[in-house]
């Protein structure tokens, strides 16, 4: 759904990388997209699993929001979807996203691409445990950036229960939420093995272009670093449970 094409994302840096899809009611245009990542020199496939229908965005609504062009889709469909009413970004939804995906849809990506694929959008033990029995490689705990279902968890409030359910069988890795060093370090302490940022590196884009999204990287690096010192961390490895106490453990020491 990006903006610029997987080709230019590739040429564009040296960075390990990971193509996030959607399933669309047209397989052939996810399988298209799968076998130019995997081209492309791509390392992984991220499927986002928490959106059979778009969520309902209000200020996307309200505004008429109609969406950019979506150059990877040159060639396969059209993005022009403009609504009389509404938003277009959901009318494209409507019309593109497969509703009826399930997790047997696990088993035809891994038909399709030799490439490890993680699921995207997992907030329960449930899931993540379904999750491992289908075979996927990691796991992204994510609630879209809250933009989905109204009432959703904070994804830091789940993740333990998460990396408990998985057992340390595949990666667990936290997406939302992450603004500071030190939301890094709790994610880490928690038991994930990395965390995905999505508005701070807008934000900074915005703000800067390209220096804005490489200071707000700088920011989150030298802030997790100091974390990490006052902490008495001198390695990642050093980080352990024993770093955080949550709101539950906190209560309880108080009663």
């Amino acid at each position: 759904m990006a903006s610029c094409t997987i080709e230019e994302v590739a040429s564009s840096c040296n960075a390990v990388r990971f193509l996030q899809i959607y399933v669309y009611k047209r397989r052939d245009v996810t399988a298209q997209m799968v076998k130019r990542a995997e081209k492309a020199g791509f390392k992984a496939i991220v499927m986002t699993v928490d959106v059979p229908k778009l969520g309902r965005r209000e200020a996307d609504i309200k505004n008429k929001m109609v969406s950019p062009q979506l150059r990877n889709f040159e060639g396969l469909i059209s993005t022009k979807v403009i609504p009389s009413e509404g938003s277009g970004v959901e009318a494209l939804a409507a019309s593109t996203f497969d509703a009826s995906l399930t997790w047997k849809d696990i088993e035809w990506l891994r038909s399709i691409t030799k490439l490890p694929i993680m699921v995207k959008g997992i907030l329960t033990r449930e899931d993540a445990l379904k999750a491992v029995e289908a075979g996927v490689d990691g796991i992204v705990v994510s609630n879209h950036g809250a933009r989905q279902l109204d009432y959703s968890p904070a994804t830091i409030t789940v993740l333990e229960e998460i990396v408990h359910a998985v057992g340390g069988r595949i990666p667990v890795l936290l997406d939302g939420g992450v603004r500071r060093g030190t939301d890094v370090f709790k994610a880490l302490a928690l038991g994930a093995q990395a965390v995905l940022i999505g508005r701070p590196v807008v934000y900074g884009l915005a703000a800067k272009g390209e220096d804005g999204v490489r200071k707000v990287i700088e920011m989150l690096q030298s802030e997790l670093e100091l974390t990490m010192a006052l902490s008495g961390c001198p390695t990642i490895d050093d980080i352990t449970r024993n770093h955080v106490k949550t709101e539950n453990e906190r209560l309880h020491s108080m009663l």
